[in-house]
């Protein structure tokens, strides 16, 4: 698992070339470089709640209108542990 030191830099980077809006939140793109969608994945996954089981479907809700490729960025956020979920898809929870 990738893990980054995020500076207030990369920060204001990612706000002005990656993100439409902040609220909502809405991409216009999303990066290749690693580092740079670790630190998209620190902003999107302030939308889901510590504590709460969701399903794919409500994943999938929330994420839908952020970008379109919504199914990538689930992966992304699973794969960089964001989120965690059973071994069948069943469940996501937040880390």
């Amino acid at each position: 698992m990738m893990s980054y030191e995020v500076t207030e830099k990369d920060l204001k980077e990612a706000e002005t070339r990656y993100i439409e809006t902040l609220d909502p939140f809405v991409l216009k793109i999303f990066p290749a470089k690693e580092k740079k969608k670790y630190v998209l994945l620190t902003y999107i996954i302030k939308l889901f709640k510590k504590g709460i089981k969701y399903t794919e479907k409500e994943i999938n809700e929330i994420l839908k209108p952020v970008y379109e490729d919504y199914v990538i960025i689930r992966r992304y956020l699973v794969d960089y542990q964001f989120l965690d979920r059973l071994d069948n898809g069943k469940a996501y929870w937040v880390k």
